[in-house]
């Protein structure tokens, strides 16, 4: 079985690396597709297409995934789920596809929200044999209002430089095994979960 996703991220870029090594330890076994958009505006505009050519190249299903808070917002409107929702479902329509197997995760935040729901493997990630680092638990990680600054102050803190999503949100996740309680704390990564 294939899984496509589509995301708002350049090639490699943090969302995708996370998306799919959690989806392979959810799904093992399942082949991943992924397609990238490089920001949230190409997605909003083109995603739809790209479902149906990924569906069309035999996926059982395919996940929209995109952060409400980028890292790169776009400066003239304020963020908000429901209007994106609803462009992409239009798109999604236009194809039609408004009853196929495609389906909205959208990243309450950041990406970022899903990685403080794991203070385990970010405190296994940011500890050194000489110097234990203990992060904080965080109970409801999609209401933290800004969760790469909350990345970056404890790698600043452990590690004495800043946290590069490209490289670290996957690692972080890789230092631990994945705590599926306490991720699944994030209503946007059980949406995610539970359309796998």
């Amino acid at each position: 079985m294939t899984i496509g996703f589509i995301f708002e991220c350049g090639p490699k870029g943090a969302d995708m690396q996370v998306c799919e090594y959690l989806a392979s330890q959810l799904k093992p076994g399942e082949t991943l597709i992924s397609r990238t958009m490089d920001n949230k505006l190409k997605l909003l505009a083109g995603a739809a297409p790209v479902a149906k050519q990924l569906l069309a190249e035999g996926c059982r299903c395919v996940l929209i995934v995109w952060d409400l808070r980028p890292a790169w917002p776009d400066k003239k409107d304020k963020p908000c789920r429901a209007k994106e929702r609803q462009t992409l479902l239009e798109g999604l329509a236009k194809e039609g596809l408004q009853n196929g197997p495609v389906f909205l995760v959208c990243v309450e935040q950041e990406l970022e929200s899903w990685l403080l729901a794991s203070d385990h493997a970010i405190s296994v990630h940011l500890s050194t044999a000489t110097r234990p680092y203990q992060a904080d638990r965080v109970r409801k990680p999609d209401r933290v209002p800004k969760p790469k600054a909350v990345m970056n102050n404890r790698f600043m803190a452990a590690k004495g430089r800043r946290y590069e999503d490209r490289v670290d949100a996957v690692n972080v996740l890789k230092a631990a095994e994945v705590d599926w309680k306490r991720l699944r704390r994030s209503p946007s990564f059980a949406r995610f979960e539970s359309k796998l």
